[in-house]
């Protein structure tokens, strides 16, 4: 009887909440050989690099030279630079002239003169240190809390100025290190830091691709085409949920991945009868039984003290009846549920932002003090579940500064999945709409109009540049879109049970539709439930100036300012009547308000750039920059 106690402990702890995320989060990504399982000392070089020019790769871009079988280079046009180590989008590369025995605390802006081309970018996952700058105002404080190890190893002290690529305010895609000469700083040093975590490499990490009009047939059958980040008009291969592999049809393509006996298994062994690894634990157990008896009748007790939850997901056995692979799905943290739990205050109603289609949104604060949004997701069945973590990968995978940054997730027993969210300093955009933030004053109408122009933008990047699209399905102001301390868009809070690939052109008419109201009640303050149809009746009688918001001063506004108030009813007029047809989309809505923010005389440069970064690296941002004289769209006729 023991050593099936034994057995049955083993198999029921799996299925208790944290313990089986626990064991996941220790397993780390695993980098495949490419096909002529190239070598150089201690690295093992994936797919698309390669040593032998006669490996199958896509471009001699990706072609690297070992020096005495012990030192990998990378070469591009004249320089050369040291392979420190490999990631599935990136390389880690050393600053040129630096040897295995040398390490150089910062280095000469000039010294990493490489700033990009069709094949390679600098990847902002970097995080960048700056030393001697006259100009600290790029510095930023919360990235001084990564752990950045100096040259011997150990955590260097606090830089005198750090600065994360990926906030894009002062660097953007495509810029060297030299363009902080501007704020003349005259030293530069590098770490890059998986998303996820805040443990930094030094080095500088560039993400690889392949020019999109290079990509016919690049991928293999059983993955999909991803967009790259920092390499202008690039993408890469990523194998569908459940497999592995470099994705590309003419690499090692994408096969089977679970986890087998503890450890991750790839390809037929994943085909075995998971009955078979049972038995073998069984006998394992029979044999150690006499050695943990004692063990065994205390973990026995405890059992019979925690009530199991009928129908309990375990995920390491999941792999035997699911396509889906969880070392892809959750790259990102993986929180206990009691994190959470202890963070929202038992998910208490006075932390709940919004409960709507997309699931119950919860603010709360994690034990390190940080803030967080938690999407609390209720799934009917392992489909549902598998779908969500599909979803989930998907997200993770997306940096973009008008996106709010995936954290983490968390698997209740059940089928109950927590989706964690950055949760900004300042809020939700309800919360300033409606004067709820405490402030003295409302947004004006600049904030207002910028606010409109960056959601939409983002919704359109999202559905048009990314492969599968993404699409929101339930937009509003209550902790669905936040806003950081400069009043930019951080949007958050995606139907993950949507599926994009049976329902996609419905739910962006949607998206249409939910946008036109978010504009109404931008424009008027309000979300009451009668606003679309008296905003419609309003608008097209010519009152618009009963339904804006008071506290913008309609009527002392300057003319080209009222206009711009009407610009906007008008699109959201728009998006109400036409977007449920397909007559306008949101490419569409982006483009007018992405002219009318940029050209606003409130806005300065500084604005429109940032709008621009919301399409940079795409071709989106050629058909969003288009004149607006371009844009031939149905417009709702006012009074004769």
């Amino acid at each position: 009887m023991l050593p099936l106690l034994l057995v049955w402990f083993t198999l029921v702890s799996l299925n208790q909440p944290g313990i089986c995320l626990q064991h996941r989060q220790q397993l780390q990504p695993v980098l495949l050989p490419n096909a002529c399982d190239d070598k150089c000392g201690r690295l093992h070089i994936p797919f698309p690099f390669h040593l032998n020019t006669s490996c199958a790769s896509v471009s001699n871009a990706f072609h690297l030279s070992c020096l005495n079988s012990t030192t990998l280079y990378l070469h591009i046009g004249i320089q050369s630079y040291r392979v420190l180590d490999f990631f599935s989008d990136g390389i880690l590369v050393d600053f040129p002239g630096t040897g295995s025995s040398t390490c150089r605390q910062y280095n000469g802006l000039n010294s990493f003169n490489f700033a990009g081309n069709d094949y390679l970018g600098i990847s902002d996952d970097n995080v960048i240190g700056l030393y001697d700058c006259e100009d600290s105002s790029l510095c930023k404080v919360d990235c001084e809390s990564n752990e950045l190890p100096d040259c011997d190893g150990n955590r260097s002290g606090a830089l005198a100025c750090c600065y994360p690529l990926s906030d894009h305010s002062n660097w953007h895609s495509g810029d060297g290190f030299s363009s902080f000469a501007k704020f003349g700083c005259r030293g530069v040093s590098s770490w890059v830091v998986p998303r996820g975590t805040n443990s930094g490499k030094r080095g500088v990490k560039l993400e690889w691709a392949i020019p999109r009009n290079k990509s016919q047939g690049l991928c293999a059958s059983n993955a999909v085409m991803v967009s790259a980040t920092t390499v202008e008009a690039g993408v890469r291969c990523s194998c569908q949920d459940g497999l592995v592999g470099d994705g590309f049809a003419n690499g090692l393509g994408c096969f089977k991945s679970c986890i087998k006996e503890g450890q991750e298994a790839y390809g037929g062994e994943c085909d075995n009868s998971p009955k078979r690894s049972q038995r073998k634990l069984v006998i394992v157990a029979g044999v150690l039984a006499p050695v943990f008896i004692l063990a065994s009748l205390f973990l026995f007790l405890c059992i019979l003290k925690r009530p199991v939850k009928s129908g309990a997901f375990d995920i390491d056995q999941a792999h035997y009846h699911s396509t889906i692979s969880f070392r892809k799905a959750c790259r990102t943290r993986l929180f206990s549920y009691r994190e959470l739990d202890e963070a929202t205050r038992g998910f208490d109603d006075g932390q709940k932002l919004v409960d709507g289609t997309n699931g119950t949104i919860h603010a709360g604060v994690l034990g390190d003090g940080s803030h967080i949004a938690v999407q609390k997701v209720q799934c009917e069945n392992e489909r549902d579940l598998i779908h969500v973590l599909s979803r989930i990968e998907l997200l993770s995978a997306v940096l973009h500064r008008n996106l709010a940054r995936l954290l983490g997730c968390c698997i209740e027993s059940g089928y109950t999945l927590m989706v964690g969210y950055e949760y900004p300093a300042n809020g939700t955009l309800e919360e300033h709409l409606h004067n709820n933030s405490g402030q003295e004053f409302g947004l004006d109408w600049y904030k207002r109009l910028s606010i409109a122009a960056e959601t939409a933008s983002i919704l359109a990047y999202l559905q048009c540049e990314i492969s599968p699209p993404i699409f929101h399905h339930g937009l509003k102001s209550s902790g669905y879109i936040f806003l950081d301390v400069g009043f930019s868009v951080k949007v958050a809070g995606f139907a993950l049970l949507c599926s994009s690939s049976t329902t996609g052109p419905l739910v962006q008419k949607n998206d249409v539709y939910d946008f036109g109201l978010l504009l109404l009640e931008i424009i008027s303050g309000s979300k009451h439930s009668d606003m679309p149809s008296l905003a419609l009746q309003k608008i097209k009688s010519g009152k618009l100036e009963e339904i804006v918001d008071p506290s913008l001063y309609y009527h002392e506004q300057p003319i080209f300012r009222r206009e711009q108030i009407e610009i906007v009813a008008d699109i959201a007029t728009r998006c109400l009547l036409f977007g449920g047809d397909g007559k306008i989309g949101m490419v569409d809505v982006a483009k007018e308000l992405f002219h009318l923010a940029k050209e606003s005389t409130d806005g300065g440069s500084k604005k429109g750039s940032a709008l621009e970064e919301t399409f940079s690296n795409s071709s989106l941002l050629q058909m969003i920059s288009m004149s607006p004289d371009s844009v031939h769209l149905p417009r709702i006729a006012g009074p004769v």
